[in-house]
């Protein structure tokens, strides 16, 4: 907003400029006016006889000089007139810091109540620990992308990780990539099923996958708040391509079936 107040101000300077050297010109003209109109006064002294006192009547013809008097004084009416144009100036700013608010981003949704549909999915089995489960789940996305490049299937959908148990040290998970075909020559622990399906509360998740654990908590005292009751099974769909994005960079769905 300081910004263009002083952009206003700098506008209304040389207009503020402009319109008082306006009246200073405009008074000057008309001084040369009157000189024209003293030239009669030769002519009567011309007249030897008395009715030079005729004379003094053509002077009234002298009353144009009051005339240029009088169209000097229109002279200030006008230049008021671009200062008050130039103010309304200031107003334009608003429309400006009103738009300021539309690149804002809205709030993530949290806990939004959503239904998810089954899809088919190309998965692998697979346990990891905490200290690298990150890695882990990387290892097992590439596995999956390796087998669909080879046979030249395009993922149909974002990849996910189902987590089917959890303890202390680590968890077992399913990794999931959508497909609309059967890949073959599938390797071990690699089978073709459906993804979860049903009703869940949605969260997101942005950052880096060490800080999920923030992210989580956050989600159980939502629930502890609403008095709702999860089943074991989380979901994770990784709207970023995690083995192209940086890590600090993941934006993650979290879906939890309510039991």
């Amino acid at each position: 907003m300081i910004r263009f107040r002083r952009l206003a101000l700098a506008a209304l300077i040389p207009a503020a400029a402009l319109s008082l050297g306006l009246p200073e010109v405009l008074a000057q003209t008309p001084s040369p006016a009157p000189a024209a109109s003293a030239s009669p006064s030769p002519a009567p002294s011309a007249s030897p006889t008395p009715a030079a006192s005729a004379s003094p009547a053509p002077v009234a013809t002298a009353s144009p000089a009051p005339s240029p008097a009088a169209s000097a004084s229109p002279a200030p009416t006008t230049s008021p007139s671009p200062a008050a144009s130039a103010s309304p100036s200031p107003t334009a700013p608003p429309p400006a810091a009103a738009a300021t608010p539309a690149p804002v981003q809205t709030a993530d949704p949290f806990g939004l109540e959503t239904t998810l549909e089954a899809k088919k999915v190309v998965m692998v089995k697979g346990t990891a620990n905490w200290d690298s489960a990150f890695d882990t789940l990387i290892d097992a996305f590439k596995a999956l992308n390796t087998l669909l490049d080879k046979q030249g299937i395009k993922p149909s959908g974002n990849a996910m990780i189902v987590y089917t148990s959890t303890d202390d040290t680590g968890f077992t998970f399913l990794a999931e990539i959508p497909v609309e075909q059967d890949p073959k020559n599938l390797a071990k622990d690699m089978s073709i099923g459906k993804s979860p399906e049903g009703k869940v509360l949605k969260f997101v998740h942005r950052g880096s996958y060490d800080n999920m654990d923030n992210t989580y908590e956050a989600i159980t005292n939502h629930l502890d708040d609403k008095r709702l009751e999860a089943k074991d099974t989380f979901i994770e769909e990784y709207l970023t391509d995690p083995l192209k994005t940086t890590e600090d960079k993941l934006v993650i769905n979290v879906f939890v079936p309510l039991k």
